[in-house]
């Protein structure tokens, strides 16, 4: 529905299947463990090293992850332009786009970038959100903290702040007739499924693609 790549829901999307994924060690782990806003390469190199060794990943050679921590920094930060290159000569992966990482000065520092996401649509942060549910408990409350928080969570996956989190959080029973409402009871802040109906957040973010995708997911 997108073969080039053109629609942020896209980048959005492939950014939540690489970093929520646990599998994907080193991508998963920036974004979710790490626990510095700003990294160096061979500061995170040496994290995932010493993570490969308490978990006794012998195949996971130093060599194999510094080339894991270059790929990762590339998929994210744009490399500075070489003398009378043009950007548009610059072949960059399309995920730079989303603006998640910046140099943070030098050559190998480097900042995540915590905020507002206005390309991010609510449709993309509820299918995230929904596998993220799904993956960690039956309970039909999810606190605040856990969305915010917890690794793997839509909260540090996107690097959003707290408004911007509670803003979307806000508008989940509009967005789901609902299905998930947002509550704040007794000093409580968190969402509720209501376990009698069924979701498919698919389904929201066919409007993101306009009628063309809605009549093809039909």
């Amino acid at each position: 529905f997108d073969p080039f790549l053109e629609h942020p829901t896209s980048l959005w999307l492939l950014h939540w299947k690489l970093c929520g994924n646990g599998r994907k060690t080193t991508w998963h782990y920036a974004f979710s463990h790490y626990p510095s806003p700003v990294f160096e390469r061979e500061g995170l190199q040496q994290s995932l090293v010493k993570l490969a060794l308490e978990s006794g990943w012998k195949s996971s050679s130093s060599n194999t992850i510094k080339r894991d921590v270059d790929c990762f920094v590339r998929t994210y930060s744009a490399r500075p332009l070489k003398n009378k290159e043009a950007h548009e000569d610059a072949l960059e992966c399309p995920l730079v786009e989303l603006n998640l990482i910046r140099s943070a000065g030098g050559k190998d520092l480097f900042r995540f970038v915590r905020g507002q996401k206005p390309s991010l649509t609510h449709s993309v942060f509820l299918f995230a959100l929904v596998e993220f549910w799904k993956k960690r408990a039956t309970s039909s409350h999810l606190s605040f903290e856990n969305i915010m928080h917890e690794p793997g969570s839509p909260g540090r996956v996107f690097l959003l702040d707290e408004d911007d989190l509670a803003n979307r959080l806000g508008h989940f029973a509009e967005l789901t007739d609902g299905q998930i409402e947002w509550s704040e009871t007794a000093g409580l802040r968190e969402l509720i499924w209501r376990a009698d109906r069924d979701l498919r957040p698919l389904d929201y973010i066919a409007a993101d693609f306009g009628t063309a995708f809605k009549s093809e997911a039909a």
